[in-house]
């Protein structure tokens, strides 16, 4: 709404009522258009120089700046003065727009080098001479001062009561849509911030793993800004908005999250067996040794009563090559299982052998018989690939609904509404072979298929672990081409994951 001040006619006197009156037509025209794109503009570096350009044109001016009250600092600040390049601050009551900010009212000066408060510094850096100001507030919707609009040189001299009007106006609009925007900005910052506090969550469960997700969020954002690029094939025309790289970034730094709701000795488990059950195993091996040596020493008290005295070296050496073959046998047994209990794939029958050894016994302390392995620890020895028995398998893709559970918690704003279901469907397969819910190609998001390529690749490269040692980037492209070729990846994305070099890209070396 227009303020209350009486329109004033324009002065130029070469333009007949008709030429004013569509003038002014045209400038309120002008004020509802850019009206319009601030309801929509959410983004404070897109808005301010829309603002400007609106203003400076509305008024006929040579240029404008704006500025925005802080009022922590009781400072005016400006990111975009036009004719300026970094922030400006000026303290509240200091200079024009100081002025402006400290008593709500319009400033209008026909010449700036007659106004004490002119500081004619900025002139000087900027080889301008500044000769007309036009200095409006703007108010919030409560009608405090939230900034200050300036308008510099106008076309026709100096700046007259219907500028003041339609500057006032453009300014009411515009601090409502600043104050909407910095909102956003606000809004924004809370969620970067939530999301690098849970990254930091996650990480802290298992630092082998730091840098993962970050490293992920960096693959899946480049390759869907490859993806945009592709100029042929099934992506080709895709295209993804600011809000839309953001929402792949935020699912891509959280799709692991849900791991925080995994046992953490599940999390870490490097080798098959807990690092407790192998110290009872080991315990157990070393009595099986005292107890072979018991046994060897019994029997030759047995024999030297039998045989006779004469007999004790014969019957020494007799008993001393048994015993050693006795603890070769353990300790070569011990060695295998110490093998078998690295997460490697068992050498042809590794899983025969295991069974056997199964068998193997030993005495107590009361002379109670007693297996080497227990039917569990071959059970979990017995693990084809990795250190996940089937249980602990399940409990680790668990994460996956975990994160699900816990984004869908969060009140997303709706440009990123979307964000748990793309971490959701990060570990499914176009076969339908993926977990958890086995989707069908057709429904995994294109944002998921990317930031699954992305997961698998940075697995296998990713340094050293306690329980894997890194691969090789050639050799991970072979694998993540098998698995795409086998139907499991999206093999077009692959294909540009490849072509346009997106880990070159997006990583730093490590």
């Amino acid at each position: 709404m227009l303020g209350s001040r009486a329109v004033q006619p324009s002065t130029d006197p070469s333009l007949s009522p008709l030429q004013v009156a569509l003038r002014r037509v045209d400038k309120l025209q002008s004020i509802l258009d850019v009206a319009k794109a601030m309801t929509v503009q959410r983004d404070l570096e897109t808005l301010l120089p829309l603002i400007l350009k609106e203003a400076a044109r509305v008024v006929e001016a040579d240029r404008c700046s704006l500025f925005i009250l802080d009022r922590e600092k009781n400072e005016l600040w400006s990111r975009i003065a036009q004719g300026t390049t970094g922030e400006i601050r000026v303290p509240v009551g200091s200079g024009i727009v100081g002025a402006v900010a400290q008593s709500g009212q319009v400033v209008n000066i026909r010449d700036a080098y007659e106004d004490p408060r002119f500081n004619r510094n900025f002139d000087v850096a900027n080889n301008y001479r500044t000769r007309s100001i036009l200095g409006v507030p703007m108010r919030d919707t409560r009608g405090d001062v939230t900034g200050v609009i300036q308008a510099l040189n106008a076309a026709d001299g100096e700046f007259d009561a219907e500028d003041e009007e339609l500057l006032l106006a453009l300014g009411g609009q515009a601090a409502s849509a600043i104050e909407n925007a910095l909102l956003n900005e606000e809004i924004n910052t809370l969620f970067e911030g939530f999301v690098s506090a849970s990254v930091v969550a996650i990480e802290s469960r298992d630092p082998t793993t730091a840098g993962h997700s970050g490293r992920v969020a960096s693959l899946t954002v480049s390759l869907a800004q490859a993806t945009e690029a592709a100029s042929r094939g099934r992506y080709a025309g895709l295209k993804f908005s600011q809000s839309d790289i953001r929402e792949i970034r935020y699912a891509s730094l959280l799709h692991d999250f849900g791991k925080v709701g995994v046992r953490e000795a599940v999390l870490v488990k490097a080798e098959k067996l807990y690092p407790a059950e192998l110290d009872v195993l080991r315990a157990r091996f070393e009595l099986a040794r005292k107890d072979r040596q018991v046994q060897s020493y019994q029997r030759r008290i047995d024999q030297l009563r039998l045989r006779g005295d004469k007999e004790a070296t014969a019957i020494t050496q007799e008993e001393d090559e048994r015993m050693q073959r006795e603890l070769k046998e353990l300790d070569e047994a011990l060695e295998f299982i110490l093998q078998c209990n690295k997460p490697t794939v068992l050498a042809q029958g590794g899983f025969e052998r295991l069974h056997t050894l199964g068998q193997l016994a030993f005495n107590d302390s009361h002379d109670r018989p007693n297996n080497l392995l227990s039917p569990a620890e071959v059970s979990v020895l017995s693990i084809p690939r990795g250190s996940l028995s089937s249980l602990e398998r399940r409990e680790i893709e668990s994460h996956v609904t975990h994160t699900f559970q816990f984004l869908s918690r969060i009140p997303w704003t709706r440009d990123l509404r979307r964000v748990p279901a793309i971490a959701y469907a990060h570990h499914e397969k176009l076969d339908g072979k993926g977990y958890p819910l086995s989707m069908p190609a057709e429904k995994i998001p294109v944002q998921s298929k990317m930031m699954a390529i992305s997961d698998i690749y940075d697995a296998l490269t990713a340094s050293d672990r306690p329980y894997k040692k890194a691969m090789p980037h050639e050799l991970a492209l072979d694998i993540l081409k098998k698995e795409s070729d086998n139907g499991q990846l999206d093999n077009e994305l692959f294909q540009i994951f490849v072509e346009a070099e997106v880990p070159k890209r997006s990583l730093k070396p490590r």
